[in-house]
């Protein structure tokens, strides 16, 4: 089974920039779709964008689309997720999460909890105005 450790959170202000970095351990990436959730204090874990196992497809939730981008690098076993234009609400914790190929139904993506097998730790992303 794969381990994921998250990096790269920290503090920055409104209209900022960071890049979290998801790196895997124990099994080749590739053998995964991947995705990034976040959790807000007292708010549940929502999906924020997916990349399928190739790095060719990629999925996002509305309220980061085309201001976060979502990208891996199979031979670093990494992936990375670009945050650009950041508002106070992106402040959460945020995780990557594996999901196997070749499982679910008839999309390769997940954008529930239960959909994924593996979570990292998280990483703090704080905003302010």
């Amino acid at each position: 089974q794969v381990q994921l450790v998250e990096s790269g959170g920290g503090l920055v202000q409104a209209g900022g920039s960071l890049r979290l970095s998801c790196a895997a351990s124990g099994r080749t990436l590739s053998s995964y779709h991947m995705g990034w959730f976040r959790q807000a204090p007292g708010k549940e874990r929502d999906f924020v964008a997916a990349i399928n196992w190739s790095g060719v497809s990629t999925y996002y939730a509305g309220s980061v689309k085309g201001r976060f981008t979502i990208s891996r690098d199979n031979a670093k076993n990494t992936v990375f997720l670009q945050m650009n234009s950041l508002k106070p609400e992106d402040t959460a914790i945020y995780y990557c999460a594996a999901r196997r190929r070749g499982v679910g139904g008839n999309r390769w993506y997940g954008l529930f909890v239960h959909e994924y097998d593996t979570w990292g730790q998280g990483t703090q992303v704080t905003v302010s105005s």
